[in-house]
């Protein structure tokens, strides 16, 4: 970054660099970032899928099972039944994850403690829940004659807002006892009590082996399948509950996260290494792109840096070394948008051509307001750089500052379009000496590419005032351009001709940076269908207010604008609001139409109709919702180029409405040759059809003609309610004015459409 850059940032990268990290380690310590973690770990589990080992045998207690029994909870009988088949199939072990405290039916209980103590391999579940203290206290445990044959396992787990367990705990221990849970027993792995594993859940829960526990109840499974292998008893069905969140997979019995577990444990203790390293990496990869002078490779280093957060993790996950990355992400995405938030203001404020600071850059200087503003003007300057060869206007502006810089080389000077520098300077007496001095320079040619180049250059003074500092150099470009018009070197600016003629100098220039700025914004006045007394869409009209001038007028702005050829930009702003505005209005299920005027010197850009097209296929929006006015009329009366324009705007599906119907070039023969869908009225006769009845003739023959062309009439101007009602007996189609709605906010306009609809509704 350039040193003229750095006047546009607001803080150095490294300052950013360290506000983040602290950020950084805020949202690492509160786990603010969990549920963005929980899910890149999802994430990077689907990338090494894989099976489960098959060593661990799932009976399900399922829809099947409870239906075959006719109930739930079991009589316990039909547990004693699962036990002894089981252990007749040769089951290593058989883990109820179902809890058996309590007594119920004696006889029930008496057999299922007999089958205890005839299978010897049975292991019955405990639980645990949080207390108030955030210890874990005993939901309770086995009768006592289940486990005087039976030993003790817990199932509890650690789970999150989402239900899903997360955390499996190696052994629980309470204020009576300390349990094992299954998944250590299963694996035959210990771990501190009520200390937690994070689960492998990239085992693909379908591929661990089950049976229906109705099946085994009936005998009807193969006993090779659970032979010599553990068995985990649990109940599978929506009806009976416990059920968990299985990331990566959905909804399932407690007893898969147990199984999952013991998988997990098979292969190695897990070892979680927390948000920290990653979060060091992830400072040290932006300390790297920040010591990087290019943007370009500031932005590819901190790219790879995200790109490798987001993928290499998943090598550790397949070796069960665990590592949160969210707070590292965190930190690269919050350096990355700073950066470029700050590249984005400096975009805003340095030349693109010659990488000066430019004007803008200029009006924030806080430093220069005890100074004077010069402004230099190259007379020349645009038929100097037409006639350049290309990719030479650089090597103009760089022997141009160097001559401004003569003498004080550690200058900054500001570059403005059309030739414009400016720099400030310490107050001086003498200041007609040292512009004399430049203006001396300026007389030797530039040389630019084995061409001599003659300058013509006028310098404008501006020494010191309470004003702003825009105002100011508005002041120091107009006393340049008087001095040009008179023939002299230099002038001081004249403060009694400085509002307006700095406002008429700087108009255009400010209008361009007004629209970056927010300054210029657009309103929207509803049309209403008077057939149906509804709102059907609504004219984009552009404002402006400026920071000290207040609301500019839009006669006076856009006139310029379309007199100097600089009406591109703004008609182009107006319309990425209006179509976005009126993609808005349709998505709340009404037809809705938005109109845009265009001035007929765009008819000439060839490259409009390709960035309307962009614009409408960006956001979506069916052409027909689209109405351009043409403005300046007279324009179109006898160019070719311009009728085929609206032609090809015809056939993108755009419609055209002709403007200020009834002046100018308003002929029949006009109306044939132009291609357009509605004519909109003048005001002048509209607002006269009331009390004037060669008004009220005209705009009668219009609408008739109109209508026996096709084409729909917009009365604009109509600013009362008998006007209104006698467009209604005149038949015409659509009003806009004062008596329908004012221009408004997007937002009044949605609202006062919603009231509309709950009234119709009513």
């Amino acid at each position: 970054m350039s040193k003229h850059q750095q006047h546009a940032t607001d803080a150095s990268p490294w300052k950013v660099l360290l506000w983040v990290a602290i950020a950084g380690l805020i949202f690492g310590a509160i786990g603010f970032g969990q549920i963005a973690e929980d899910f890149l770990r999802m994430t990077r589990n689907s990338l090494h899928r894989h099976n489960a080992s098959g060593q661990t045998v799932l009976v399900k207690i399922d829809d099947e099972s409870v239906g075959q029994v006719g109930r739930w909870p079991w009589p316990r009988r039909y547990h004693a039944q699962l036990t002894d088949a089981l252990t007749k199939a040769g089951a290593k072990r058989i883990f109820f994850d179902i809890t058996f405290f309590g007594p119920t039916d004696r006889a029930d209980d008496q057999q299922f403690a007999d089958a205890l103590q005839r299978s010897g391999r049975v292991i019955l579940d405990v639980r645990a829940h949080r207390n108030g203290d955030g210890g874990l206290e005993s939901d309770g445990k086995p009768l006592p004659q289940f486990t005087r044959w039976a030993r003790i396992g817990d199932t509890t787990v650690k789970y999150n807002y989402q239900n899903a367990a997360w955390g499996i705990y190696y052994a629980v221990a309470t204020s009576d006892r300390t349990t094992p849970t299954f998944a250590s027993m299963l694996a035959h792995r210990s771990g501190p009590p009520n200390s937690t594993f994070i689960p492998d859940y990239s085992i693909d829960p379908a591929s661990i082996p089950a049976v229906s526990a109705a099946n085994v109840l009936k005998g009807a499974f193969d006993p090779k399948m659970v032979r010599g292998k553990d068995v985990v008893v649990g109940t599978n069905s929506d009806g009976i509950g416990d059920q968990y969140f299985i990331p990566g997979t959905g909804r399932l019995g407690g007893d898969y996260l147990q199984i999952i577990g013991a998988e997990t444990l098979m292969s190695g203790i897990p070892v979680y290494l927390g948000w920290f390293p990653l979060f060091l990496v992830a400072v040290g990869l932006c300390a790297f792109a920040l010591s990087r002078r290019s943007p370009a490779r500031q932005a590819s280093v901190l790219a790879a840096g995200a790109a490798a957060l987001l993928v290499l993790p998943t090598i550790p996950d397949m070796y069960h070394v665990y590592l949160d990355v969210a707070p590292a992400l965190f930190i690269l995405i919050a350096v990355s948008t700073c950066l470029g938030w700050q590249r984005y203001r400096a975009r805003g404020l340095v030349n693109s051509v010659s990488n000066l600071p430019n004007l803008n850059a200029l009006r924030i200087m806080r430093d220069g307001r005890n100074k004077a503003i010069v402004a230099a003007r190259i007379l020349n300057y645009e038929e100097i750089v037409a006639t350049l060869p290309q990719n030479c206007e650089w090597q103009l502006i760089e022997q141009i500052v160097g001559r401004l810089n003569i003498g004080s080389p550690k200058r900054v000077i500001y570059q403005g379009d059309g030739g414009v520098f400016a720099w400030f300077e310490e107050p001086r007496q003498h200041f007609g000496n040292h512009l004399d001095a430049l203006h001396t320079l300026f007389r030797n040619p530039a040389r630019i590419d084995k061409h001599s180049i003659d300058l013509a250059i006028a310098f404008g003074v501006e020494v010191g005032s309470g004003r702003s500092l825009a105002n100011r150099l508005a002041s120091a470009l107009v006393a340049a351009e008087e001095a040009a018009h008179h023939g002299l070197k230099w002038k001081y600016h004249d403060p009694e001709t400085l509002e307006n003629a700095s406002w008429r100098l700087s108009m255009l220039s400010q209008l361009d940076e007004a629209i970056d700025r927010g300054e210029v914004w657009v309103a929207y006045q509803p049309k209403l269908d008077i057939a149906t007394n509804r709102i059907i869409g609504a004219e984009a009209l552009a404002r402006w207010t400026h920071p000290e001038k207040g609301p500019i007028a839009a006669t006076e702005f856009v006139a310029a604008a379309e007199q100097h050829n600089r009406i591109g930009k703004l008609t182009d702003f107006v319309l990425e609001k209006a179509v976005a505005a009126a993609v808005q209005m349709n998505n709340r299920g009404a037809e809705f139409g938005i109109a845009v005027n265009l001035s007929a010197r765009l008819l000439t850009d060839k490259s409009f109709i390709l960035r309307l097209s962009a614009l409408l296929a960006r956001h979506g929006l069916a052409p027909n919702h689209l109405t351009l006015e043409l403005t300046e009329t007279a324009a179109l009366a006898d160019t070719g180029e311009g009728l085929d324009m609206i032609s090809r705007l015809r056939d993108l599906g755009v419609n055209i409405a002709i403007d200020d119907y009834g002046t100018g070039q308003s002929t029949l023969d006009y109306l044939k040759k132009i291609p357009a869908n509605e004519i909109k009225i003048d005001q002048s006769f509209v607002k006269g059809i009331v009390d004037n009845r060669s008004d009220r003739l005209m705009v009668q023959s219009t609408i008739s003609l109109a209508h026996s062309l096709g084409r729909k009439v917009v009365a604009e101007g109509v600013e009362q309610r008998d006007i209104l009602r006698a467009l209604v007996e005149l038949e015409c189609d659509i009003a806009q004015g004062f008596a329908i709605g004012r221009p408004m906010s997007l937002e009044s306009l949605a609202k006062r459409l919603t009231s509309a609809r709950r009234r119709s509704a009513a």
